[in-house]
């Protein structure tokens, strides 16, 4: 039997854990899951399971090594971002891995953004709009100012994707990637640790900063096979874009947040994009990516399940509704045509609609996605940028076909087509490391297209 060489990555989620090896032609060959009980922190808040999530990255290596079938040639991890694990001398967790979804002291963050200039100012620097611990780096100003004990015991503080690294190489890195991601840490003009992290006695606590393409081993030396440095998953899942297409392009990832992605802008965040939700992250090579954010995926399933009530459906339903071009004329509201002033960022204004207005499931399903895209249109215009050429879509609404017409038809001067990447946040965390293990060169299509056209 032919032994298959193989790049290994973790690629850890909120809710899924997986295990995903790729051959050398990026072909997605096996794929492990599992989802791990959460446990409480010190508060009694669910959070990650550290421990359980340790456990469970070593027994799957430890079974990949035994499997005759394949050859490690590499190992990368990709992970949810806004979490920190904070470990000791000996490389221990002293604290439960916060979520990030935690409420952050009122208190406490007014002081912070009252010394340092002001919110608008720290979130224009930073490119992090407030969100409390979502801003990765507060966690840490947090234990520092309330519980300096614990504080003097962190030797590291590891992002969640490099603390996966050090797990299984016994070496500590800090990722650009993660650094970047709407963190509170990054000073985005100067580029650089933003000077709080300084004052406050922060930067002590961090390794040494690595680009997403980096190794944090040196396999000769070690005898292990090249391992990443680990990168959030949003750098992640734009890599296989960025190494195919030349011609600029924005990236819409959709699911319970649709997040418009543009590497091609590079202007500072401006203070109407930071109130509307608008950040920077950074790729793996620490290139910004300007980006927007809508709670879309979310607006989606609420008002769905209004509709589904209304005509007594169920989402089967809806997700065999194709476009039709005949109820374009009904549609109350035409996305091509949005302003600041109509559109409502939190709430589509579907919400508002009389459901006995529309004469069946189908005709108040289009409304539905048409109020959507109004709202996408707008958030994606915040980032959008006179060089675009391009609009891909990929995630839940790429499958969508009133989603994807309706969209061409709010762009119609720009290409838009549905993008399919398998397992694009594992994808790109290999390829961020091809040169290190991979002898062949990347292949043309890594992500295959389906384009839509405007009516």
């Amino acid at each position: 039997m032919n032994t298959l060489n193989i790049a290994a990555v973790f690629d850890v989620g909120k809710t899924n854990k997986k295990l995903l090896l790729f051959d050398e032609q990026y072909r997605l060959v096996q794929e492990f899951s599992t989802q791990l009980p959460e446990t409480s922190d010190e508060d009694g808040f669910p959070c990650e399971d550290v421990h359980a999530l340790t456990n469970w990255l070593i027994s799957s290596l430890e079974e990949l090594s035994l499997d005759t079938r394949y050859r490690l040639k590499a190992l990368n991890f990709t992970s949810y971002g806004a979490s920190f694990v904070h470990l000791d001398k000996s490389g221990e967790p002293v604290t439960a891995l916060r979520n990030y979804l935690k409420p952050y002291p009122d208190q406490l963050k007014n002081r912070f953004y009252q010394k340092y200039g002001g919110e608008e100012e720290v979130s224009r620097t930073t490119a992090s709009p407030v969100l409390g611990n979502l801003n990765s780096g507060m966690q840490l100003y947090q234990i520092a100012q309330e519980d300096p004990e614990v504080f003097s015991k962190i030797a590291y503080s590891l992002h969640l994707p490099q603390y996966l690294a050090f797990v299984l190489s016994g070496r500590y890195a800090t990722d650009i990637t993660s650094i970047g991601c709407h963190t509170n840490l990054w000073d985005f003009t100067n580029n650089e640790y933003h000077n709080w992290v300084n004052l406050e006695g922060l930067n002590a606590k961090f390794a040494p900063v690595k680009k997403g393409n980096d190794l944090i081993n040196d396999p000769a030396k070690t005898g292990q096979p090249p391992i990443g440095v680990g990168l959030h998953d949003s750098s992640a899942a734009l890599i296989p874009y960025l190494r195919q297409f030349q011609k600029p392009f924005l990236l819409i990832s959709t699911g319970t947040w649709c997040i418009s992605m543009n590497p091609f802008n590079d202007t500072p965040l401006t203070k109407e994009e930071l109130t509307n939700d608008c950040l920077c992250y950074l790729t793996y090579t620490g290139d910004p990516v300007k980006s927007s954010r809508l709670f879309a995926g979310n607006e989606h399933e609420k008002q769905l399940n209004r509709l589904n009530e209304h005509f007594n459906q169920t989402n089967d339903a809806a997700s065999a509704i194709h476009y039709r071009d005949s109820y374009l004329p009904n549609l109350i509201h035409n996305a091509q045509a949005v302003s600041a002033e109509v559109v409502d960022l939190k709430d589509s204004l579907f919400g508002q609609r009389d459901l006995s207005s529309f004469e069946n499931y189908e005709e108040a399903y289009h409304q539905l996605i048409a109020d959507i895209i109004a709202q996408q249109v707008f958030s994606t215009n915040l980032v959008m940028s006179d060089t675009i050429r391009s609009i891909y879509v990929d995630g839940g609404f790429s499958k969508n076909d009133v989603y994807m017409h309706l969209l061409a038809n709010a762009f119609p001067h720009l290409e838009v087509a549905a993008a399919t990447v398998p397992q694009s946040t594992g994808l790109g965390a290999a390829i961020a490391i091809h040169k290190h293990w991979n002898p062949q060169n990347l292949p043309p299509d890594l992500v295959t297209l389906k384009k839509y056209q405007s009516k």
